[in-house]
């Protein structure tokens, strides 16, 4: 069985940098027309909005395969997965919403993620590994 979850995409994250990049490339554009400076920005939109597109998760048989932009790729054993918990962290993940799940696996990793169907993520999940523990708060 393979199937692939998108990231979720939250304005909480798009909004601020839109409002970032968006700014420093009309300053540069209308202000200083600096034409390095301008390539920089470009660039680092692209790679950016790249990330954003990209960024999805794997149920590859046993496998999870996690895949954020150019630089993210990596791959947990399903059946080493010992919890699953929903985390609000603005710290850097492999996700592109701040509505967030923790998985923790093996001996002592981690990874944070943010798919967008996530009951049905988690359900896949459990539904291989049935042995995970799931910490919610019930809404």
């Amino acid at each position: 069985m393979i199937k692939r979850y998108k990231s979720k995409i939250g304005l909480e994250l798009v909004i601020p940098l839109t409002l970032i990049f968006g700014t420093t490339l009309f300053l540069q554009l209308i202000v200083e027309q600096n034409l390095l400076a301008i390539a920089i920005v470009v660039l680092i939109i692209i790679l950016i909005v790249h990330m954003f597109v990209t960024t999805h998760y794997t149920i590859n048989g046993d496998i999870l395969e996690i895949k954020c932009g150019f630089t993210f790729k990596e791959t947990v054993d399903i059946k080493t997965i010992k919890s699953i918990s929903e985390t609000n962290t603005i710290l850097s993940a492999p996700a592109t919403s701040i509505d967030r799940i923790e998985i923790q696996y093996g001996k002592f990793d981690s990874v944070v993620i943010s798919p967008k169907q996530k009951l049905e993520f988690i359900n896949d999940i459990v539904a291989i590994n049935p042995a995970v523990v799931l910490h919610f708060k019930i809404k």
